[in-house]
């Protein structure tokens, strides 16, 4: 069967309960990426979703910016800055943005362009071998980011290109649970168990629950909290 035709099954037919969450696991491993996604949520007039706006955003900016200035962070690198939205609440000495999305990042190019401080880039992580740290930052940041790594071998790349660009400190906001989802773009991972596993240098330092928890709408909650790693 052709990715296609699965596409149509799995898009055309509505199920419930067992049968949506195989159709939609299927979905995923057979046709859906994740750059294609957002390349194309962006193009068609979409932004980098609910949590980079309003009380959620506000939230997230305050516990970075609080961060980089306690700990004196020189430098930030994010990988999946989006369009740029959260950022303008930001305040960080010296910032790189990676992102799969053109047009995300050409928004971002835009808001910033009269910003020295901050440099754009596109992030490929089938193509991203940093071996001379061009990307190595103090602190590396994943906002909202790694529940939409749907397919396995993206999460672990993205995983390892996060850690080793970080000197001091990676701040990660997202869920921490193996619950399923029905959205085609979000599989929440338990991913503080493949940090213990595959990166014992690096240590949970704290852990920041999101005072907005997520009550069935993502206009107002969020299913994410922040985890600060440090590098032991």
């Amino acid at each position: 069967m052709t990715k296609t035709k699965i596409e149509k099954i799995v898009t055309g037919i509505p199920v419930i309960g067992v049968l949506a969450k195989g159709a939609v696991g299927l979905f995923r491993q057979v046709v859906f990426s994740e750059t294609r996604y957002w390349e194309s949520r962006y193009a068609g007039g979409g932004n980098s979703g609910a949590g980079s706006y309003g009380e959620l955003a506000a939230f997230k900016a305050d516990v970075v910016n609080t961060f980089v200035r306690e700990e004196r962070i020189r430098s930030v690198v994010e990988f999946g800055c989006g369009d740029g939205a959260q950022l303008l609440l930001s305040d960080y000495p010296a910032y790189t943005g990676l992102d799969v999305s053109r047009v995300a990042l050409m928004r971002s190019m835009e808001r910033f362009k009269d910003d020295p401080t901050k440099s754009f880039f596109l992030y490929d992580p089938d193509c991203f071998v940093d071996r001379h740290g061009t990307y190595k930052a103090e602190l590396a940041l994943s906002l909202d980011v790694l529940y939409h790594l749907v397919d396995d071998k993206v999460f672990q790349l993205y995983m390892v290109h996060l850690f080793s660009s970080a000197a001091r400190f990676v701040v990660v906001y997202s869920s921490d649970t193996d619950e399923s989802s029905l959205a085609v773009h979000v599989r929440h991972r338990r991913f503080s168990a493949w940090i213990n596993d595959q990166l014992p240098h690096w240590q949970l330092r704290t852990k920041i629950a999101n005072p907005f928890p997520f009550r069935g709408d993502l206009r107002t909650g969020s299913f994410a909290d922040f985890y600060v790693y440090e590098r032991t």
